[in-house]
């Protein structure tokens, strides 16, 4: 019998719809507590994750999800970054 790949699945932080997680981008809290995104998925520290359009992370922003995951505050500028990167990845 063929075994079947279990599909990691994730939950966006903006939308809060359950996705295959290669359809996420990773936003990471490093260990030195910087916010970034993850475009490799590879950087150490605290995920969580968001779809890849803006308005998803504008939800999160708006709703504070980032700040609970990360249990940290976040400056504005880092959120205008991240979107400024999402915008010109996607």
């Amino acid at each position: 019998m063929p075994t079947t790949r279990r599909i990691p699945m994730r939950k966006c932080t903006g939308c809060n719809e359950m996705k295959p997680k290669k359809e996420l981008v990773r936003v990471v809290r490093s260990p030195e507590g910087e916010v970034s995104l993850d475009l490799t998925g590879k950087k150490p520290g605290r995920g969580a994750y968001v779809c890849h359009d803006p308005e998803c992370l504008a939800k999160a922003r708006k709703a504070k999800r980032f700040e609970r995951a990360f249990s940290c505050a976040i400056p504005d500028g880092v959120y205008d970054k991240m979107e400024d990167e999402l915008r010109n990845d996607g």
